[in-house]
């Protein structure tokens, strides 16, 4: 790539995608556009369903309803922009607008890692202390817990994108991704990102590495507990409780592992290669699991699937 002989600061990015494999743009328009209407249409129905169907008025339901709100703000951060590039070769993105993206896909998967977090502490009280679960789990605890996770989403972000965007911008301006990612924002900079680097460290430790220590931790639990049911039919009974919960943790943050845990290629080619891959494995992160969300949870769960059939037969009497 290169590189721009301006020193001035830089007002706005420009956003490479994949100008360079105009046949996948085409591909992947059409494939993002109908996984998109997938993702509004499913999350939709799932926070319908918590809000209107009072059998559905329980703690693990209103964990649901909001991680599918989560999942429709998440993606309509950056889909619709991701979808413009598309169509626009080297997609032109103001400085302001870009700062205003990257704060919003970094406070939603921020909150996503928490939220899971505090539904396998829903599934360990169900699971583990049944007897105690409705005193436990009441309306004044599980209410601050979905906010908390909002709170240390959006706080979090707020951090990480007030520092990336403080950096001097003063050369390249390209971006090398569909959005305003923070790590493909950071490499432009004409400074240090020491403190950048330092203060993601802290960040990905207590909104990654915390939660998933809580998760592990709690299905080590759930899953001791499960042993010790002697019946078949008990223990079929409990993990059908946690099993879609779990699919999704699974896939969830198997994804983010892959994806920061993989080799680097070494080489011009290789890197080509892993910018590319680091592209598509990007997509299926911020697109495919909040697609895949609402249909694990509909497909596991008979309290659910019972609830969209009957939200979608009093919409068809109603016609």
């Amino acid at each position: 790539m290169v590189k721009s002989n301006q020193t001035s600061p830089v007002v706005g990015f420009i956003l490479l995608g994949l100008s360079a494999h105009p046949l996948l743009e085409k591909i992947f328009f059409v494939l993002i556009f109908l996984m998109y209407l997938v993702i509004l249409l499913g999350n939709r129905v799932l926070t319908l369903v918590t809000i209107l169907d009072f059998r559905l008025h329980a703690p693990m339901y209103f964990f649901l309803g909001n991680l599918s709100f989560l999942d429709i703000c998440y993606t309509t951060s950056s889909v619709p922009l991701i979808l413009d590039s598309f169509l626009t070769p080297r997609k032109t993105i103001p400085f302001l607008a870009c700062a205003v993206q990257m704060f919003l896909s970094f406070a939603m998967g921020a909150t996503e890692c928490v939220l899971l977090s505090m539904m396998a502490f829903d599934r360990y009280v169900a699971i583990c202390n049944p007897l105690r679960y409705p005193e436990i789990m009441r309306k004044a605890a599980y209410m601050p817990m979905v906010a908390s996770s909002w709170v240390a989403g959006s706080t979090t972000a707020m951090i990480q994108t007030s520092l990336a965007m403080r950096l001097p911008f003063c050369g390249d301006n390209v971006i090398n991704h569909f959005a305003c990612e923070i790590l493909a924002v950071l490499k432009l900079a004409c400074a240090g990102i020491s403190i950048n680097v330092i203060s993601m460290g802290v960040a990905n430790v207590i909104i990654l590495g915390i939660p998933v220590l809580f998760i592990f931790s709690s299905y080590v639990f759930i899953i001791a507990t499960i042993l010790r049911i002697r019946s078949a039919e008990g223990r079929k009974k409990a993990f059908s409780t946690c099993s879609a919960h779990l699919t999704v943790v699974v896939v969830f943050y198997g994804t983010i592992l892959f994806m920061y845990a993989k080799p680097k290629s070494k080489g011009p080619l290789g890197a080509d290669k892993q910018d590319l891959s680091d592209k598509l494995f990007s997509l299926f992160y911020g697109v495919v699991i909040p697609m895949l969300n609402p249909i694990i949870y509909s497909l596991r769960n008979k309290d659910v699937k019972a609830a969209v059939r009957n939200l979608v037969f009093q919409k068809h009497l109603i016609r």
